[in-house]
């Protein structure tokens, strides 16, 4: 089981977001995509996987829309080997290209969803895919999973990144509508997997849609990142509005002359 300190947790979730603001340029949650506050009891979000940045997205998604929940995550454990104090932030590492690892996953997932006030995150695909990858192919163990707390709340969440007018990407999120574990735990496994598949392809379909309107509207504004480009380009800007006795804006469409 993961040694996940509520200290340590919070202290990373102070690092990530400095990094997140240093490095991209906003993340935005679609107007429809916002999940209920707090969710009744235990809950799991499972996602796709299409970049690295996904792990920092679930640390800050967790503590923006979850904070009365001790949030989890599985890793590869290899990577949880490297990179130690993520277990003291709620991951833990499995191997689910084994029998055994998938075992462990079961394993661990059970302990963590015996409480009411804790969440498990899933990147469902179980490895990096495309956003417009289709089918998504997601792995068995979420269906599994179902069975362990038929209490829970089961949220789809899309994530996709674009680049829209600045240097830094927008990272785009929208949770789908909640569905209840014991409604899934009737269906069988094979059914059910293709339900939470199905769930997950229409939400993703939705976010892409909005991403690709380039809308900043039909988000809501979680983080906001660095715009501008920065050096030598920005420090002439910002003189020049100076000079003109004007504000600096330093993104793309801000105005220095």
């Amino acid at each position: 089981m993961t040694r996940r300190s509520a200290v340590i947790h919070g202290f990373m979730v102070q690092v990530f977001r400095r990094f997140f603001n240093r490095h991209m340029n906003a993340l935005r949650v679609a107007q429809w995509g916002v999940p209920e506050t707090e969710a009744g009891g235990p809950v799991i979000v499972y996602s796709n996987h299409p970049a690295w940045w996904d792990a920092a997205l679930y640390i800050l998604a967790a503590d923006r829309f979850f904070p009365n929940h001790e949030s989890y995550a599985p890793i590869d454990a290899a990577m949880l080997k490297q990179y130690g104090i993520f277990g003291r932030i709620g991951a833990f590492g499995v191997d689910l290209d084994s029998p055994r690892g998938a075992a462990h996953f079961l394993a661990a997932s059970a302990e963590i969803l015996s409480r009411q006030d804790r969440a498990l995150w899933i990147t469902a695909q179980g490895r990096f895919g495309d956003v417009r990858e289709r089918p998504l192919g997601l792995k068995p163990g979420l269906a599994h999973a179902v069975d362990l707390a038929p209490d829970c709340t089961i949220l789809p969440l899309a994530i996709e990144y674009a680049f829209w007018l600045e240097r830094g990407a927008e990272a785009c999120i929208a949770f789908g509508p909640p569905m209840r574990g014991a409604d899934l735990a009737r269906l069988p496994r094979a059914e059910r997997l293709r339900h939470l598949e199905e769930r997950l392809t229409t939400t993703l379909n939705r976010l892409s849609a909005d991403v690709m309107s380039r809308e900043p509207d039909r988000f809501r504004l979680v983080l906001e990142g660095r715009s501008g480009v920065g050096g030598f380009y920005d420090a002439w800007r910002r003189l020049a509005s100076a000079a003109r006795g004007r504000r600096f804006d330093s993104s793309h469409e801000g105005r220095a002359t």
